[in-house]
């Protein structure tokens, strides 16, 4: 090998530190909450889903279209979700804002006695007992709160509690174009 080639060879590992310590650097500087979606202006997965207080009731996305909604991810097992839920309330009731909830990998009583003790804003609770419809829409964990064109377009995907802040910066400029503001 000749001496010319060795300067080129050595440079090798630290052009990799480099990058490296690049991509960990970005890493810093990002907001972990602010999950991308693979789905954000793609369809809403299908699914057919029972209703958390009728069972026999079976769901499709079908039956969700005509106006835009929020898909609310949350489950009795998650702590955030005690946290999130009043205002979900504000949302629903004094916005006006349509929330179907995804009862998310729960056991059914326990949601029944969840929604029983804290109140119900959800139009309508599905359950995916299994969370074969999280896994289509990349859920990582509750809460998580997707918003949905009346067409049935993901528009937007948040992981965490939604809150007054979430809404105004996130969702309500997304919804505003679909017309349906409160």
């Amino acid at each position: 090998m000749s001496k010319k080639g060795i300067p080129w060879i050595s440079a090798i590992p630290l052009a990799l530190f480099l990058i490296l310590a690049l991509f960990l650097l970005r890493g810093l500087y990002m907001d972990p909450r602010e999950l991308p979606s693979a789905l954000e202006d793609k369809p809403l997965p299908e699914f057919a889903l029972p209703v958390l207080q009728q069972p026999d009731r079976i769901v499709s996305k079908q039956d969700l279209l005509g106006k835009p909604f929020l898909i609310n991810i949350w489950a009795t097992w998650c702590p955030t979700c005690y946290v999130e839920h009043p205002y979900l309330h504000t949302l629903a009731k004094e916005k006006g804002v349509r929330i179907i909830g995804l009862n998310y990998k729960d056991e059914r009583e326990k949601a029944l006695n969840y929604l029983d003790k804290l109140g119900d804003p959800y139009e309508l609770v599905l359950v995916d007992q299994k969370g074969r419809l999280g896994i289509d829409l990349g859920v990582y964990g509750a809460p998580e709160t997707f918003l949905v064109s009346a067409d049935g377009v993901i528009l937007h995907r948040h992981a965490g509690d939604m809150n007054e802040r979430v809404w105004q910066k996130e969702f309500l400029p997304r919804l505003q174009p679909q017309g349906a503001t409160p």
